[in-house]
């Protein structure tokens, strides 16, 4: 089978013939629809940030994606009952293989495992024709998700699980960080029901993507836009909500100096390095910061379905999203479109 594959340590990948993986106990065989890149890809592509040490060679890439079931390993196959796996179901998959022994897997918190594991990155992944996972990480999707809706559930995930950290309804809502993610967390703010959904971003392209799926105002990272945006929109007194979604040391200042007294951060995105932010502010304006990584298991991954499943207009906004498609031979291309900046989400069709 054909699989996408980071050889050797250094900055590259191969596409190269592999056999074909075999399920063992517990496990389920996939046959790969579509897969997404992130932004951990594109690090592990180039070499960088913290991909050294996180990924040992041989190895085949790819987290985010949606496939059909083509076998079910020992332990799985003689399942009976209504959540039975079974052969042909359209599933997307949760990428974090978590231990079911620690303390927080034991207490129903998998999402905060200390031992987990990543598809992808430190077992073979779903840039591939095929990709063997745990059962228990397996979601079946309904008839109203397709594979290409499918394959964002990685990355929906973690727009739905930074959004259940807030009150969103008849809130004002500051985003930082116009990427796939922050593009989703605005659709999801706006079905939500949130009053004034305004986000920042340096790339104006992306800005344009937040306007298409709701955003009541796209801004360049400037005080005095953001401040002219707020005044335009009567946000007298501040974000009741900020997500941070860039990583960016700025962002987080920006969100401390423009909510409101009380208000609640979440963060997802993930910075370089550490760097200084105003803490007499933050208690003085008794800020809640919250971090957020991954999705919560599993929480999450009902709540993204049930929305999904129940409005064709989230179905198509979300959609919008994905903005290049590429043939696994194309992986080139994808990754430097990837890396370009001027993309939304970029889907590899495996069934080309």
């Amino acid at each position: 089978m054909r699989a996408l594959r980071k050889v050797t340590e250094g900055p590259g990948l191969e596409l190269v013939e592999i056999p074909e993986p075999q399920p063992g106990w517990d496990d389920v065989k996939i046959r790969v629809k579509r897969a997404g890149l992130c932004g951990t890809d594109l690090h592990l592509y180039r070499w960088d940030g913290g991909a050294p040490g996180s990924l040992t060679p041989p190895q085949t890439l790819g987290h985010e994606f949606s496939g059909t079931i083509v076998e079910l390993g020992e332990g799985v196959a003689n399942q009976e009952g209504p959540n039975a796996l079974k052969v042909g179901q359209l599933v997307s998959v949760e990428g974090h293989v978590v231990c079911g022994r620690c303390r927080n897997c034991r207490a129903g918190r998998g999402h905060m495992c200390l031992n987990a594991a990543g598809i992808g990155v430190n077992r073979d992944g779903a840039f591939a024709d095929y990709v063997v996972v745990p059962a228990s990480n397996v979601w079946v999707q309904p008839d109203t998700i397709d594979p290409e809706l499918g394959a964002l559930f990685d990355p929906l995930g973690n727009a739905v699980h930074t959004c259940q950290q807030v009150e969103l309804t008849g809130q004002d809502v500051l985003i930082t960080g116009a990427g796939p993610i922050g593009i989703m967390c605005v659709a999801l703010a706006k079905h939500a029901g949130a009053r004034h959904v305004v986000i920042t971003d340096l790339n104006e392209d992306r800005l344009e993507m937040a306007r298409s799926v709701g955003a009541d105002a796209a801004l360049q990272p400037n005080g005095d836009e953001l401040r002219a945006a707020m005044a335009e929109l009567r946000i007298r007194e501040g974000f009741d909500v900020g997500l941070e979604m860039s990583g960016a040391p700025a962002a987080l200042q920006t969100l401390v100096d423009f909510c409101n007294h009380g208000a609640t951060l979440a963060l997802l995105g993930l910075p370089t390095k550490p760097f200084a932010i105003d803490w007499h502010k933050v208690i003085t304006h008794m800020l809640t910061i919250k971090g957020v990584y991954g999705r919560e298991m599993y929480d999450t991954w009902y709540l993204a379905t049930f929305l999904t499943e129940t409005s064709p207009e989230l179905r198509e906004t979300l959609r919008s999203v994905i903005t290049h498609r590429f043939t696994p031979e194309q992986f080139e291309d994808a990754f430097a479109t990837a890396g370009s900046g001027q993309a939304g989400k970029i889907i590899m069709d495996w069934e080309k």
